[in-house]
């Protein structure tokens, strides 16, 4: 039985998705090893190497408006693992946020961020993503995925790493901001005011940093990528 577990790709699901449907349709693969648990970041870890957050239109618009999409974001990009959002659904419907909005949104997510963002019909597609994305995980060299592009090694360089991508932002104010709040998603959920007590900040960039997290700000955000942010 230990040998047939290990020939199986596998993939562990948030006990919190018992209800998305996603979990149903992945009992139904034969060749899949699936685990019910809880998961500090993601609803999906597949095969060890990387964290899915799931999210259904609706669920992406109350995110947005909430900012919890980007708290999100950020536990995902603070993980050892690759982050991928899904978003599960056809956007036909309207979810009471402007399309730009979730432009801008999604642009934060991928650029920003640096999550690989994938789009499925329905809860059964989404299952088949998240199986080929094993499979295809399993074909790799073992402990050796390739990632193109630049990407820090190491939790505090990963973390400065996205610190320097808002507003005003270069290694030294990453540094100190890193140092203060000790995360990234406490960075993003603090004040201006906490933010301006900084040294080197103040309240002219605490406010751009804020700005960056606030929903309505999100389609004006893409600009940044070409003027400030610098990956180092």
């Amino acid at each position: 039985m230990t040998n047939d577990y290990q020939d199986k790709c596998r993939i562990v699901a948030d006990d919190r998705e018992n209800a998305g449907g996603v979990i149903d349709e992945l009992r139904a693969f034969p060749h899949l090893a699936l685990e019910i648990g809880r998961l500090k970041a993601g609803d999906f870890q597949v095969e060890g190497h990387f964290l899915v957050e799931r999210k259904t239109m609706a669920d992406l618009a109350c995110s947005v408006v909430d900012a919890r999409l980007f708290r999100q974001a950020a536990a995902l990009a603070n993980s050892s693992q690759r982050g991928i959002l899904v978003i599960e659904g056809n956007g036909q419907d309207d979810q009471g946020v402007s399309r730009e909005a979730l432009q801008g949104a999604l642009i934060t997510v991928s650029v920003f961020y640096g999550l690989a963002v994938l789009q499925a019909k329905d809860q059964a597609e989404t299952a088949r993503l998240l199986m080929f994305l094993a499979q295809q995980a399993r074909k790799a060299v073992h402990g050796s995925l390739s990632r193109h592009g630049y990407r820090p090694k190491g939790r505090r360089a990963r973390q400065l790493f996205i610190l320097q991508g808002l507003p005003a932002v270069g290694p030294e104010r990453a540094a100190r901001l890193l140092d203060r709040f000790g995360s990234v998603q406490a960075v993003a959920s603090a004040s201006a005011p906490d933010l301006a007590e900084i040294n080197g900040i103040g309240d002219k960039v605490a406010k751009r940093i804020r700005w960056a997290f606030e929903p309505d700000a999100m389609p004006a955000v893409a600009a940044l990528t070409s003027r400030e942010y610098r990956p180092r």
